[in-house]
């Protein structure tokens, strides 16, 4: 079994959630990954509730096999430390805001001079161009911006936030690590590296392509809770059990809805499936009373072992001991030297030739910065230097 990256070296200097996430990720894939943060306080993310005895619980699940550098960017000697790690860099990945790497002196073209191999990669809400560039944001910006939150919820309330962040892990991290695989495949063929912008609302706004398809073909307005995919339909939709759980269906395939209609008697619903909004949402109170009449557990010994789609909605404890998830490895363990055993999600995608694995546990702030700067060509009295002078 090979790593893919094993031999990539990454820079990164971004903190909380879709950087991190992303070089955790390539770090999986054999990436060597030196993360980069302030000596006074290091990544955010390390105070965030809830806390184990050495960082949170939500820093652990984002930083593994990946190196720490204390470093202090502001200043002439952290300036000079960062210049000289260039050359052996393939792989520079920022998020601050638009303009902060130009005001700190490390723009990527000056960075490319130094490397011409160089591949930066920029996660930013909005984009380094357009007038909302300078705009702070979360996720729930995003996808108000990107016309997302407007479609999730019922068609009798308000928008529904999301329980997950969407456009930090999907339009943020993914996105960043697709493009910059994209980009050493590409220096593979030309030998130059390059910039990619990755904007977590532009990226986010692609989730939109079958509505926004629709929307240029017929400028109808797609409504919350009225759509074929978004709660509109009673054969895509959330049912409550009489045990107050919940079961989800998604029969978009007639031949998966001719089953269900058979099954709870009602052959004569099977001609209805596209039928307009009023009968649609007849059969949604109906089917509200059919599943109120038994237990979720019960409603899963009919429906689950039919060829539908039908599923239990599990809650996360739930999730995390479906045996199904555990089997294909999603929960993984790693040894913390203060944590002792921690348990984490695990890489999702499966490759028959490569071996994508825990080999660091996320470390703590600073704790390879000697060695780093060592290997860099630094003596011990410089680094104690540095250290006096809280560069490091």
């Amino acid at each position: 079994m090979t790593e893919t990256l094993g031999k990539i070296r990454i820079i990164d200097l971004t903190r909380l959630l879709p950087g991190p996430f992303c070089t955790q990720m390539l770090g999986d894939l054999g990436a060597e990954v030196i993360k980069i943060e302030a000596p006074s306080a290091g990544d955010y993310i390390r105070d965030y509730p809830p806390l184990g005895q050495s960082d949170s619980a939500l820093y652990l699940s984002l930083n593994r096999n990946k190196k720490s550098l204390s470093l202090d960017l502001s200043s002439k000697e952290g300036l000079e430390v960062f210049l000289k790690m260039i050359p052996g860099a393939d792989v520079v990945i920022e998020q601050f805001r638009p303009g902060v790497m130009e005001r700190l002196g490390l723009s990527y073209e000056k960075l490319q001079v130094i490397n011409p191999r160089l591949i930066m990669c920029s996660i930013s809400g909005y984009g380094q161009t357009g007038i909302y560039k300078e705009k702070a944001g979360h996720d729930i910006n995003y996808l108000s911006v990107a016309g997302i939150l407007d479609l999730i919820g019922n068609n009798k309330g308000a928008p529904v936030i999301p329980g997950i962040q969407i456009a930090d892990i999907g339009g943020g991290s993914l996105w960043a690590a697709f493009s910059i695989m994209t980009a050493l495949f590409i220096r593979e063929k030309t030998g130059r590296g390059q910039y990619i912008d990755v904007s977590m609302m532009d990226t986010v706004f692609t989730y939109t392509c079958m509505l926004a398809g629709a929307y240029f073909m017929d400028h109808r307005i797609p409504r919350r809770g009225e759509e074929l995919l978004n709660g509109g339909y009673a054969w895509y939709n959330v049912y409550k059990t009489r045990d107050e759980r919940y079961i989800a269906l998604g029969m978009l395939e007639a031949k998966f809805w001719e089953i269900f209609c058979q099954v709870i008697g009602r052959k004569n619903w099977i001609k209805k499936q596209f039928a307009p909004l009023p009968v649609q949402r007849d059969m949604i109170e109906e089917l509200g009373t059919i599943f109120a009449g038994r237990k979720c557990d019960e409603w899963m010994d009919i429906l689950g072992p039919l060829d539908i789609c039908v599923s239990r909605i599990n809650s996360l404890d739930e999730a995390i001991n479906d045996i199904h998830l555990r089997g294909r490895g999603m929960i993984a363990e790693m040894s913390h030297p203060v944590e002792g055993k921690l348990y984490t999600l695990g890489f999702p995608i499966k490759f028959s030739e490569l071996n994508c694995k825990i080999r660091l546990p996320p470390p703590a702030l600073g704790q390879h910065t000697v060695d780093l700067l060592r290997e860099h060509g630094y003596s011990l009295e410089e680094i104690n230097e540095f250290k006096n002078k809280q560069i490091i």
